[in-house]
């Protein structure tokens, strides 16, 4: 029988003592604060499954506390003393909850309370412009009286020629199946009679007519709803009609 030789065994040894000793078969070890050794799980060779980042957003702020927390209510023989127990990351998780649930009821609350503010003003509006038309009515717009009310007198234009335009049409107010809308009568041309309100389809080439105003107001009502328009008014008289005003857009 051939023996081993010498020279192959102190080799074999020398390479085993260079490798080092045998890996644990579940986990390694971890020396803690005091001294005391621990198991530490073994992560797949050359994958860093968690990065060591902290998050931005808040979900994933939540979610990591709530990883610390399991994780240390889990594992105290790894983490024997926290500075700050798994019962205080979960209180404070609490606390994180019950002040997102106030900040959504205070955004639901402060749009409510917006569109109450805006209905306010639109009544004043409506009140406020009744009560100028019937100062200008009354006085038969002297500008001097109506400064009384912070107001003044309209600017006399004639009453021939083709109008100018109308100015900063706007969408006030509008519900199920009506809208309401405003604008500004023209500063130049001659004196409009009437105004023409239109409407079409976004990208459409054709205008339809949709309502006739004497005043620089209307409420269109019967307006199909979810159907986006575009609303346009012209201003009109005896000499033809001026320039379409600026277009607004709506979805009831």
């Amino acid at each position: 029988m051939e023996q081993a030789s010498p020279i192959a065994d102190r080799a074999s040894s020398a390479a085993a003592n260079a490798r080092g000793p045998p890996a644990a078969a579940s986990h390694d070890v971890l020396a803690t604060s005091g001294g005391n050794r621990v198991p530490r799980p073994l992560r797949s060779k050359g994958v860093n499954r968690i990065m060591a980042t902290f998050p931005r957003r808040e979900a994933d702020i939540v979610a990591l506390a709530r990883d610390i927390a399991t994780g240390l209510a889990e594992h105290p023989e790894m983490f024997p003393a926290p500075p700050h127990s798994p019962e205080e990351i979960r209180a404070a998780l609490d606390d994180v909850a019950a002040a997102h649930d106030a900040a959504v009821l205070a955004t639901a609350q402060s749009k409510q309370a917006t569109a109450a503010k805006d209905d306010a003003i639109a009544t004043l509006v409506d009140l406020m412009k009744t009560d100028l038309r019937y100062g200008e009515s009354i006085t038969r717009q002297d500008g001097g009286k109506l400064e009384l009310l912070g107001w003044g007198a309209p600017r006399q234009r004639t009453a021939t020629g083709l109008p100018g335009q109308v100015r900063t049409l706007e969408l006030l107010r509008e519900g199920k199946d009506w809208l309401f809308l405003d604008w500004k009568e023209p500063v130049d041309g001659g004196q409009p009679a009437a105004y023409k309100v239109q409407r079409r389809k976004p990208g459409a080439t054709d205008w339809t007519d949709v309502g006739m105003a004497v005043e620089s107001e209307i409420t269109l009502n019967g307006q199909e709803p979810g159907v986006e328009f575009e609303y346009r008014v012209i201003a009109a008289n005896r000499a033809g009609e001026g320039p379409a005003s600026n277009t607004v857009r709506a979805v009831l």
